[in-house]
């Protein structure tokens, strides 16, 4: 499940703008993304459904995949007077941009419809690239997870990952992790044949 938004006549923003990472209040996402939604901003708040048990019953639940965080498109210092938004993610004092490609690869893997949940953020593994279907082109570490393939995709400025479940098929490993100039949308020399 994704929450995604556009403008208020409908249109989607400038896509040459950075993303950045609004630090809101304990579960106060979903109500953030909305309220900027109607102030006419692109927001992004990934969602992941999950059963929760009660005594008496049991419910499913979308929850943030990243607690606290709503992803802002532009930079705006008038959102700081949104109720629930804590901080801006900044860096040396600066607004620090989420880079286009972990926002675009989060968002494919959540439109893919494939089971999404939250991971520990990992920074060594096996660097694979789905070679086709709607995640063409994403990079993340595969790890194993109860006789399945998930594909870890990370956020390094937050320090946090989701992982996505793919078929082993649908992947290529990477002699490595991803240079900066590799862009994960398209071929790389530095891919081949994946098998597991």
């Amino acid at each position: 499940m994704l929450c995604r938004s556009t403008d208020s006549h409908g249109t989607q923003l400038d896509s040459r703008l950075d993303w950045y990472a609004i630090y809101t209040r304990h579960q106060h996402e979903k109500t953030v993304a909305r309220i900027l939604t109607s102030k006419g901003f692109e927001t992004l708040l990934p969602l992941y459904s999950v059963a929760h048990r009660w005594k008496d019953r049991t419910k499913l639940l979308s929850l943030p995949l990243f607690p606290c965080y709503v992803f802002l498109k532009g930079r705006r210092l008038d959102i700081m007077t949104t109720p629930g938004i804590h901080s801006l993610v900044s860096t040396a004092g600066q607004p620090a941009a989420i880079p286009n490609v972990e926002i675009e690869a989060i968002r494919r893997a959540i439109e893919s419809g494939a089971p999404v949940e939250p991971h520990p953020l990992l920074k060594c593994g096996e660097w694979v690239r789905v070679k086709c279907g709607p995640m063409e082109g994403i990079q993340g570490i595969l790890v194993r997870k109860k006789n399945l393939y998930r594909l870890v995709l990370s956020v390094e400025m937050l320090g946090k990952a989701a992982s996505v479940e793919i078929d082993a098929f649908m992947i290529e490993r990477l002699n490595g992790p991803p240079s900066k100039v590799d862009h994960p949308y398209y071929g790389s020399p530095t891919a081949e044949a994946y098998r597991p």
